[in-house]
């Protein structure tokens, strides 16, 4: 969650998930402050104004203010998930070891992975991904150097 808007409780949010339905009236997500389940949602310059249960005001808003929402994974086959990202071992196509996934950015032209020892490498240079364990990429000369 981005910030508060406004006198009434509503938090600007935005998405990292480009999934249909994952922001709308009902849905729950996990936080590390507990469970929140959005009342409504619109559109706002890009992001969306989110009205959660149980914050009515602006302090309660600006409480959660940095708070990170996730939400129950959905099987998509073929899809790269940031929980299964984080941890795994990028090796290069031809076998050599190039670090282990400490994170994912966002970045407008393609989503990085961010490497142990300061690497980016974007995501549109993967080539294949086990589940939790390894990533292979296929990368320009000189990208990591």
């Amino acid at each position: 969650m981005v910030k508060p808007h406004g006198l009434t409780g509503e938090v600007v949010v935005s998405l990292w998930s480009d999934l249909p339905g994952r922001l709308v009236d009902g849905a729950c997500f996990v936080t590390d402050r507990g469970p929140l389940t959005v009342r409504s949602v619109r559109p706002h310059q890009g992001r969306y104004l989110v009205r959660f249960e149980g914050l009515v005001d602006r302090a309660a808003a600006e409480s959660v203010r940095g708070t990170v929402l996730r939400a129950a994974p959905v099987d998509e086959p073929g899809t790269l998930w940031v929980h299964e990202l984080v941890g795994a071992e990028v090796v290069s196509v031809d076998g050599g070891h190039l670090g282990t996934v400490v994170a994912v950015e966002a970045n407008p032209a393609s989503d990085l992975l961010v490497l142990d020892g300061g690497g980016l490498v974007p995501l549109r240079f993967v080539e294949e991904h086990v589940p939790g364990s390894r990533v292979i990429v296929r990368i320009p000369d000189g990208l990591l150097d």
